[in-house]
Formats: C-alpha cells, structure tokens, sequence
C-alpha cells in the first residue's frame, strides 16, 4: 500500500508515517523527513500543484492532516485540491478535522452532527469538511480533540510560552476538551483508511478535561517550572469562543482495535 500524507511536518502527520512505515507501508510525505520516507514539497492552496504530485506519486490511500491557522485557502481550498485530486486517482481519503467546528454545549456531540463554528478558524474547518463530503462522499472525515505529543506539540508550547511570558493570555477552567495522544490518533488514522467506514467519525479521548487542568498535566510532565495563569472565558473579554465540547467516542471504540487513552495516562498522571 502507497500512504500520502499531507502536512507530514506536523507531529500528527509524522506519527501517521511512522506507524505507517513499521507496518510496511510505502510512504510519501508533503515536508515529511521521517527515515525511509520519500518527501515532496507542497503548497496545498495551489490546486494544480496538488493534481501534479498526486498524479506523480498514485497512492492508494490520501491522509489529509495538512492545518495552517488563520489561513482559509490552505484549511478550506486546500482540503477541496486534496479531495479532487485524490477521487482523480481513484485513492482512499481520510481528512482530519476537529472538534473546533462544534459551538460548544454540555452534552456531548455525536458523529454525525452538522458543523456550528463560531470562529473563523472553525468555518474553514466546516468549510473543509462541506468540500470533502460534496466530492468525495466516500472519504473518512475524522473529528478530534486536542493533540497531545512532545515538547514540539501546540499544547506544550503554549503552555512554556504562557509561562515565560512570550505570550499574554491564560488557560481556561470552563473551555473543556477531551484530547488525544498523537500516536493513538494516527493509529486511528490508519485502522479507518483501510476500513468500510464514510462520513464523520469522532476520534478522541475519553477524559474530559479543561484546558487549565490539561495545562496543569503538561507543566507536570515536562518539568516546565512556574504557574500557568488561569482564567474563564468570559473574565478573558475574548470574542465568542467554544466552551464545552465533548466528542462521543462510542462508534470509533466500536470500531477500532487501538485503546484511546485518556489524557492522564497519556501524560504520565
């Protein structure tokens, strides 16, 4: 099986190439440098390049994890040259999306709820998901949580930059998530592109957390020295913003044969 992975820079793309490899995968990455991979260069918001590289390299299965904040053409337009081009080849797509295109409620989100964003980061990712679905209706579309990983991760460099002060801001107690290892999602990742499974699908973990308990598991875990400054969403004066989302997880349990872990495990509490 030939893997392409778009945005295989990112840590969630380099974990999908390196468990893909240790299965024996043939793997492309888009700035993927990973040992023994084959790595392109890519401007995903460029449709044309997209046709070329995927024209060139024939996967059998597209993974689509390629994420720029604040730019629509590279989440929204790029997602739809990724979807186009990979239908034109005939490859298996799994897009990786996020719980962020959720408005934020007490209850849980199912799989198949429609996308309600409320931030411009959000509406690309709706956006994304609207084009995946009306050209490849066959593709995964794969709904996480926050990615948890190494020192590299967003979460953990937040988390150092809010506490040396090269950020202003703070870790919410009333924004909850439910996050997820990098290499539990990739290893979700994989099981999907090669199962019967179309349309959305919720992949994360199952431990709903605040994003200032979640920083507070990092600062222990990578000995990151000081105390995070906390806050709630409305005492920020930030414009609207998710509070609570949680993904229920019970189809991608059902499915899958990896165990997501929750966040606690995951970092060592």
């Amino acid at each position: 099986m030939r893997l392409l992975v778009i945005g295989a820079s990112g840590h969630l793309g380099g974990e999908v190439c390196r468990l893909a490899q240790a299965a024996g995968w043939e793997v492309v990455g888009t700035r993927c440098e990973a040992a023994d991979a084959r790595w392109e260069r890519l401007d995903i918001r460029h449709g044309a390049a997209v046709d070329r590289l995927m024209r060139t390299v024939r996967p059998d299965v597209v993974v689509g994890t390629a994420n720029r904040l604040g730019d629509w053409a590279a989440i929204a337009d790029g997602a739809a040259h990724v979807a186009r081009a990979a239908v034109a080849v005939g490859a298996r797509l799994v897009h990786v999306s996020s719980d962020a295109i959720h408005s934020g409620r007490p209850e849980p989100y199912g799989d198949t709820e429609p996308p309600t964003p409320i931030t411009p980061y959000a509406a690309a990712k709706a956006a994304a998901e609207t084009a995946v679905r009306a050209i490849d209706p066959e593709a995964v579309l794969v709904r996480c949580s926050l990615i948890l990983g190494d020192e590299t991760t967003a979460q953990v460099r937040l988390c150092a930059d809010l506490l040396t002060g090269r950020i202003a801001g703070a870790l919410f107690t009333d924004e909850i998530r439910c996050p997820i290892a990098g290499d539990d999602l990739a290893g979700a990742v994989l099981e999907l592109a090669t199962s019967d499974h179309r349309g959305p699908i919720n992949v994360a973990g199952p431990e709903a957390l605040s994003r200032a308990d979640l920083g507070r598991l990092i600062v222990d875990r990578f000995g990151l020295a000081g105390r995070l400054p906390v806050s709630t969403v409305a005492e920020s004066g930030l414009a609207p913003r998710p509070g609570e989302i949680r993904l229920d997880t019970s189809l991608a349990r059902s499915l899958l044969r990896i165990r997501l872990r929750p966040a606690g495990e995951v970092l060592g509490s």
